[in-house]
Parts: C-alpha cells; structure tokens; sequence
C-alpha cells in the first residue's frame, strides 16, 4: 500500500492551501483516513481524519479552519486548510488504516509527508 501526498509549499498567513492524498496498492478496503503533523521538536500530532463511517476526528487547533473530506471510490483523502497560522507550519503526513484483504487485520500506512510553511 503506498500512499502518495501533494499541495504542500509555502502561504502567508491567513492564507489557504489544498492538501492531497491518494492510496493505491493491495487495498480491500480503509478504515481511518487523514492527516498529522510534525513540527520541528514536536511529536506527531492529529490534524484530522475521517472514519469510513464519516465521522471526523480533528484537533481543536484547526475546527473552524480545516475541512477534511475523503472519496472513498477513489481511496483519496484532502485537507482544505484556510486562515492558516506560523504555528501550522509542520510537516503533514497522509494516513490510512488498511485491510488488504477480508482476511487480514488493519494496518496503518504513511505518506512520505509534505512540507507546509506559513511566513510572511
């Protein structure tokens, strides 16, 4: 299972930026799907994901200002990121968690991670 991200790079604050992920490979089907981040010196933390059933897990930091949406035909995942702040700027992983066949338990899976910069 490989996850490929896209739409990182560098806004102003209060701008806005389009994070993309599409999952491919051995998938029977994904349960959890979404984004964390790690800024320098942090841990990776939770920005937002989305079961399969639609509910939406999401840090306080960014209700309000962070929309995560999901294709499940096209195993893909975005994360519309607006008014965004200097402290957005991490590094922003896609996840999944993935059966890769009706026998198999569920793994999670990363992307390889896009940078996002928020500087004036």
């Amino acid at each position: 299972v490989q996850l490929q991200a896209s739409g990182g790079g560098l806004v102003q604050p209060g701008g806005s930026l389009r994070l993309s992920c599409a999952a491919s490979g051995s998938i029977f089907v994904i349960n959890n799907m979404g984004w964390y981040r790690q800024a320098p010196g942090k841990q990776r933390e939770l920005v937002a994901r989305l079961t399969s059933g639609g509910r939406v897990d999401s840090a306080d930091s960014v209700k309000g200002r962070f929309t995560i949406s999901r294709d499940n035909a096209k195993n893909t995942v975005s994360l519309q990121m607006n008014s965004l702040k200097s402290e957005d700027a991490a590094v922003y992983y896609c996840y999944a968690r993935v059966a890769r066949s009706f026998r198999e338990s569920f793994y999670d899976y990363w992307g390889q991670g896009t940078q996002v910069t928020v500087s004036s």
